[in-house]
């Protein structure tokens, strides 16, 4: 892990790390597709603002095909780096793509999410953001789907257990697509909740109410048009009393910024201060149960404008926690 040494400013209290890499920018899956490159440039830039200077900013390093198999088949890792091009672009789907960076943006990110839980858990840092593409929660265990061809928050919570031996992770989507892959990943394992907020009916499809798993998954969904009124209700009623009641050792974020009302792909209201205020509820939750501790990483968000706003208004609220 490289780490930038910043001194923190007064007014900050967080110890907040911020994991990218310049490959994740070179991921492509085509001039026309939504996922792409400049997400994460908006954002960069954004942060580029003084109020952030206080950020210590990480190298995200290269996970280990073995981290990719503890949630993924062997077959799904084998293939997906196996057939990643030298040249051109390789769909896996429709919708998922590969181009020459792909495969190690993919390690870069799963290791950045491996790090950030270590560098928590060990008290170095209280929270993290990784800014890393391409995003997460749509991969399934033998499937990659829906932009994602591993699922980080996934390997994130099984770096958790398995390295550091805690039995109770919270993960929480706001992503405005339901996260069928970490759902399908964690549906049989009380050990792991998983709580989400999404527009409903919307791709994927999965993510009623009634599907429950063991009794860990706690899901939300939203009508078309619903804001913030609908999303403060959903997380105060149903998603924060599911966290509490669980008692989490660790809480993981799949921060999708696609429900804010200026994008493309999707039809909810939110707005930045939606994003703002949520973080802030699951930073006061994670001092309540588990030491402050939260792990942040991106998923989707297609508006480039508020893309970087809404993701500045969560890393904002991480470091002023």
């Amino acid at each position: 892990m490289l780490c930038c040494d910043v001194a923190f400013s007064e007014a900050s209290v967080a110890r907040t790390y911020f994991y990218t890499h310049p490959v994740c920018q070179e991921h492509a899956a085509g001039p026309q597709h939504p996922e792409q490159p400049a997400r994460l440039s908006a954002i960069l830039e954004a942060l580029e603002a003084p109020k952030f200077a206080s950020l210590n900013r990480c190298e995200a390093p290269m996970a280990d095909l073995s981290d990719l198999k503890e949630v993924h088949d062997d077959d799904l890792v084998d293939v997906v780096i196996g057939n990643v091009p030298e040249k051109g672009y390789v769909a896996i789907d429709g919708d998922t793509i590969m181009s020459p960076a792909s495969g190690e943006a993919a390690l870069r990110a799963a290791g950045a999410v491996r790090d950030a839980v270590d560098s928590v858990l060990s008290g170095e840092a209280d929270n993290a953001f990784c800014a890393v593409r391409p995003p997460g929660h749509h991969a399934e265990p033998s499937r990659s789907m829906g932009f994602c061809l591993f699922n980080n928050i996934a390997l994130a919570a099984e770096r958790a257990r398995r390295a550091h031996g805690l039995t109770r992770v919270a993960m929480v989507d706001f992503d405005v697509h339901h996260g069928n892959g970490t759902q399908a990943v964690f549906e049989r394992d009380g050990d792991m909740l998983f709580a989400s907020t999404h527009q409903s009916p919307l791709y994927p499809g999965t993510g009623a109410a009634d599907e429950r798993g063991v009794g860990n998954i706690f899901n939300a969904p939203l009508h078309p048009e619903s804001g913030s009124e609908e999303f403060h209700d959903a997380m105060e009623s149903k998603i924060f009393p599911a966290i509490r009641s669980f008692k989490p050792e660790l809480i993981l974020v799949s921060a999708g910024f696609d429900a804010h009302m200026d994008d493309p792909l999707a039809n909810l209201r939110l707005k930045e201060t939606d994003y703002a205020w949520v973080t802030q509820e699951l930073c006061r939750i994670a001092e309540e149960k588990c030491a402050g501790r939260v792990v942040s990483t991106l998923e989707g968000g297609y508006d480039l404008r508020a893309l970087a706003s809404s993701a500045s208004a969560h890393i904002g609220a991480l470091m002023t926690a």
